[in-house]
């Protein structure tokens, strides 16, 4: 165990990260003509400062206004110190401070100058190391310097185009569904006061939509009674809810045993109705995000996620969102890698043991990878086998998940790299991407037109060779129901033969043209 653990350590060229070696720069240039360039960021100011490799100031700490004067001032400035210090080489280290550093970040990028990223950890650090009792922006920007120039300032790609809108979409979809979560738990807390042991008579109160419709319209217990059961169902056929008769029946029979409430049970009634309007537009909200969604992962290869079972729209654009261009990595084990899908370590002379994951990593894309493997774990035959032989094996279930998430990155990388569609030797049936696509649009209630053109723009996606294979489901859904309205397109399942045209399938779509 000794011996392996000195034998990795030699493998590391440079201390500090791949990302962010300088090492081979400042050698060619010489130190002294190696300059850093070090931001503090601040909500509407900054501070910088200019330095050589050695950590001598060329430049003392100075005020940055996030302003596109004085930052075209500050570059103008930078340019000039260059060539009076006659640095042959620089990079801009700035400090990621939420997203206030996206503006310097984006003028200095912009003017030329190579940025690279600092997390805010490192710095402090680097900082402690020399003043553990001071913190002001000079002892920040020495920090700062001291992370960049051990190779802690990391180069970060840039996401662009529809990987950018994917992970900006997905982030606030994960914090809008996190916020409804919280008003769901308000509003059965507020229903429990109004109406005692209602919820009890529904499987899942959420699932069914007219559970709360009814306990809007009745407000007590004796107003189901009078209602009674021909009552109940009158309501909800002129609101055009479906609905089952044995639960309306389940419903009677607990107002006719419910619990009295107190006076203050209409106060908490109004709360619990204006919590139900914000989970109602918060739906809606969640809905149009994943029809953006759905829009901007048919520009991406990462759309022929969809063929594996157990992936749906939703975490196939996460993960394509938190992943980016798979041209930044070079391996699966690159993707796992920034994930931080590997145990942290510890290690002294002969003392050698590991537990739990790793610390760092990108944490949201950590988040999306292990939601997938639960999925896989649960929907996919292949994987739902790997999760139980580790089961037997009494493996711990974060282990196991764990796993299934790296034999996921593999198969990912294949994929999206090799714009393959998934055929792994031990799953019988693989999905296919355009049914699912049709299936989403249809229960999201997306617009024909918008429907259409995404399907058009996955359908590039997805190799010729394949075109067959899916075009078979949606043939056979065709062939369940030919009742095509004349007259033009009105509903999804009149997109068919218009996909099956596009699939190269022309003996299918005489009864519709586009």
């Amino acid at each position: 165990m000794f011996k392996r653990t000195v034998r990795k350590a030699k493998e590391r060229a440079y201390v500090g990260k791949p990302l962010g070696v300088i090492q081979p720069r400042v050698a060619a240039v010489g130190p002294e003509r190696f300059g850093i360039v070090a931001v503090d960021c601040g909500k509407g100011a900054s501070v910088w400062m200019l330095a050589n490799f050695y950590g001598r100031r060329l430049l003392p700490p100075q005020e940055l206004l996030h302003s596109p004067g004085a930052l075209a001032c500050a570059i103008s400035q930078l340019r000039e110190l260059l060539v009076r210090h006659n640095l042959a080489d620089q990079i801009v280290a700035i400090e990621r401070t939420g997203r206030y550093h996206l503006p310097v970040q984006q003028a200095f990028r912009a003017a030329g100058f190579e940025t690279r990223i600092v997390h805010p950890l490192a710095s402090r650090q680097y900082r402690e190391l020399s003043d553990p009792a001071n913190k002001t922006d000079a002892t920040d920007l020495d920090g700062i310097l001291r992370a960049a120039t051990n190779g802690f300032g990391l180069i970060e790609l840039p996401l662009e185009g529809p990987y950018l809108a994917l992970c900006t979409l997905a982030r606030h979809r994960r914090d809008l569904v996190e916020k409804r979560a919280a008003v769901l738990c308000q509003i059965r807390e507020y229903l429990e006061l109004t109406l005692p042991g209602y919820a009890t008579c529904f499987d899942d109160l959420w699932d069914h939509r007219y559970a709360l419709y009814l306990a809007r319209q009745c407000d007590t217990p004796a107003d189901f009674t009078a209602r009674g059961l021909n009552g109940l169902k009158e309501m909800l056929r002129k609101a055009g809810l479906l609905f089952q008769e044995r639960t309306l029946n389940r419903v009677l029979q607990w107002a006719r045993t419910a619990l009295p409430v107190g006076v203050e049970a209409s106060l908490y009634r109004q709360l619990w109705h204006n919590l139900d309007d914000d989970r109602l537009e918060k739906n809606r909200q969640i809905q149009r995000l994943e029809q953006q969604l759905a829009e901007h992962l048919a520009l991406t290869p990462y759309v022929l996620l969809l063929s594996l079972p157990g992936i749906n729209v939703v975490s196939a654009a996460e993960l394509a969102g938190e992943l980016g261009p798979i041209k930044h990595y070079a391996s699966a084990r690159a993707i796992t890698g920034r994930a931080g899908l590997f145990p942290r370590r510890y290690q002294s002379h002969h003392v050698d043991r590991s537990g739990g994951l790793s610390p760092a990593g990108l944490r949201p894309l950590r988040f999306i990878l292990l939601v997938i493997a639960d999925n896989l774990a649960q929907c996919n035959p292949y994987y739902r086998g790997r999760a139980l032989r580790g089961k037997d094996r009494q493996l711990d279930a974060r282990l196991i998940r764990v796993k299934i998430a790296g034999a996921f990155s593999r198969v990912l990388f294949q994929m999206v790299a090799g714009g393959r569609v998934f055929t792994h030797p031990a799953c019988q049936q693989r999905d296919y991407v355009l049914q699912k696509l049709l299936a989403f649009h249809h229960v999201h209630g997306t617009p024909l037109d918008q429907a259409l053109r995404n399907l058009e723009t996955a359908r590039t996606q997805i190799p010729a060779q394949e075109y067959a294979a899916e075009a078979a489901p949606l043939a056979a859904e065709l062939a369940k129901s030919r009742k095509l309205r004349r007259g033009g397109v009105k509903t999804l399942q009149d997109l068919l033969p218009v996909l099956l045209a596009r699939l190269g399938v022309g003996s299918l779509q005489s009864e519709s043209s586009e």
